[in-house]
């Protein structure tokens, strides 16, 4: 029998053995719950490692994306400028390394693309893009590079060129394949292509000074109507003095540097003075008058013209009503006033020629608006709603340079027109039984037909107004009466409205030319 201690022994070394075998039951369960958990961990890390690589190469392809983007074209997918220009730099490097490399760059712009877009819609525009991208990636060789830089520009670098004559061939033959039709839903659309064209030279440090070269260029064959430029220093010269003329002509608005001068018009049976045209003069601060052919397509470019038009027109109108009340003689005295082919899309012109109506009073059937044959014809239909509406204020409408553009018989029965102008390259060769003397002849035949009357320009001997009273012909203006003069001058023929009667006697039939000089002296006697 085992006593109390002996119990108490057996009872420890019972619990101890317990505790012992718990512990090592215990151990094996731990090491298994570690291990699951170890194990859990490491599925655990292996899906993010996944995920991470997963975000690593989610980012790898948004950057090429982005990369792609950043250098190529949307539309066309070609590279775009910022390719154009890097792979440029790399060319101009491998050209001052290696004297026999040589390259050309070319800058592509699609003619009247803006008319397909406008009449045909952007789609029909997106697809000539597309098209025209297509037949310039099939015309070069490997190595050149074709990119689109926006609208309807493109760029194409010449690699291992031999030299300018090479590379104007190349030109004529992408020229010839622009001008073939594209087939675009159905219709054939028709497209052409100014190209200016800069030779790799040493000269260059920046790519992008080649491609302005190129760009201007460019815009020097547009101007010239050739299709195809090289450039050279001259055009660059150019181009600042154009920048300059635009950035003085901003400020001439605002410093009141523009003014009016004034051709007279005369009713070429009596001789008499029966209105004027308007024309723009500036007065330079430091040039003096500016010739009009040299800031007027400035401002023709830059838009600047639809304001420079509205205070030509405002002026104009306070001036005329000023003669009109001057005498009662002169309440039928008319002024002509020029309106840009761009105020055609300028949907508040009608609106603006009834508010200076309105603020000078003047009687709207004394002024004349006269637009160019060319810039009606661009957009026909809009220009004959706009020219109904303005024909709605009461004003005269004119066709100016009649002769010279390219109006249909239809359309220009559709105009609410009261005077066309014969261009004066017609009247100035016109002769007795020549082309251009059966051509003024047909106008004037048609705009009596059509119930208009007829103003001839350039009129510069007494030979061609002898002719010109001889078919008939209401009204004429040219040197031979006067130059365009300031207003002062202006108003003393206003004073004297027979004065040409004194010394252009109707009845002469000369071939002499008379100057301007000779003319204003014998008026002034």
């Amino acid at each position: 029998m085992i006593g109390a201690a002996g119990f108490a022994h057996l009872l420890f070394c019972s619990t101890l053995i317990y505790l012992e075998k718990n512990k090592k039951q215990n151990d094996v369960k731990t090491e298994r719950d570690r291990a699951e958990v170890a194990e859990t961990y490491i599925k655990e890390l292996q899906e993010y490692v996944k995920e991470q690589d997963k975000t690593i190469l989610s980012l790898k392809e948004s950057k090429e994306k982005f990369r792609h983007a950043a250098f190529h074209d949307a539309l066309t997918n070609l590279p775009n400028r910022n390719l154009f220009l890097e792979t440029l730099k790399f060319i101009l490097e491998k050209h001052k390394q290696t004297p026999n490399y040589n390259f050309a760059v070319l800058f592509l712009n699609l003619n009247r693309f803006k008319t397909i877009n406008d009449s045909l819609g952007h789609s029909t525009g997106d697809r000539l893009i597309l098209n025209v991208a297509k037949r310039l990636i099939e015309s070069v060789k490997e190595g050149d590079l074709v990119a689109r830089f926006n609208g309807d520009e493109f760029g194409i670098i010449l690699n291992d060129v031999v030299g300018v004559e090479e590379t104007i061939v190349f030109t004529d033959f992408i020229r010839q394949k622009i001008a073939s039709p594209f087939l675009i839903t159905g219709r054939e659309v028709f497209s052409s292509v100014s190209v200016g064209i800069a030779m790799g030279s040493r000269d260059y440090n920046e790519a992008e000074e080649i491609l302005r070269d190129a760009d201007i260029a460019m815009y020097h064959a547009k101007d010239t109507l050739k299709g195809v430029e090289i450039f050279n220093r001259s055009m660059h010269t150019r181009a600042l003095t154009l920048l300059q003329i635009e950035t003085d002509l901003r400020h001439a608005l605002e410093r009141s540097e523009l003014c009016a001068y004034f051709q007279p018009i005369l009713d070429i049976g009596s001789m008499q003075l029966v209105g004027f045209e308007s024309l723009i003069r500036w007065n330079h601060p430091t040039r003096g008058l500016v010739p009009p052919g040299e800031f007027i397509p400035v401002s023709e470019d830059t838009n600047l013209i639809i304001p420079i038009t509205l205070w030509m027109l405002q002026h104009s109108c306070e001036q005329l009503f000023k003669w009109q009340n001057k005498s009662p003689l002169n309440q039928k005295l008319f002024l002509s006033v020029n309106l840009s082919g761009k105020h055609f899309a300028h949907r508040g012109l009608v609106n603006q020629v009834h508010r200076i109506l309105i603020d000078t009073k003047i009687d709207p059937s004394t002024l004349k608006l006269e637009i160019t044959e060319s810039a009606v014809m661009e957009n026909a239909e809009t220009a004959i709603k706009m020219l109904k509406e303005l024909k709605e204020l009461g004003v005269q409408l004119s066709i100016d340079d009649f002769g010279t553009g390219y109006s249909s018989l239809s359309y220009l029965h559709r105009f609410p027109i009261d005077t066309l102008k014969v261009d004066r390259s017609f009247v100035s060769t016109m002769e007795e039984g020549s082309e251009n003397g059966e051509i003024v002849r047909t106008v004037i035949s048609l705009a009596k037909t059509l119930g208009m009357n007829v103003v001839a320009e350039g009129i510069e001997t007494v030979h061609q107004l002898h002719q010109l009273k001889i078919l008939n012909c209401e009204y004429g203006q040219g040197y031979l009466f006067s130059r365009p003069v300031p207003t002062d001058d202006a108003e003393m023929m206003i004073d004297d409205k027979n004065r040409w009667q004194k010394v252009l006697p109707s009845s002469v039939n000369g071939k002499q030319k008379i100057s301007p000089q000779t003319i204003q002296l014998e008026l002034t006697q």
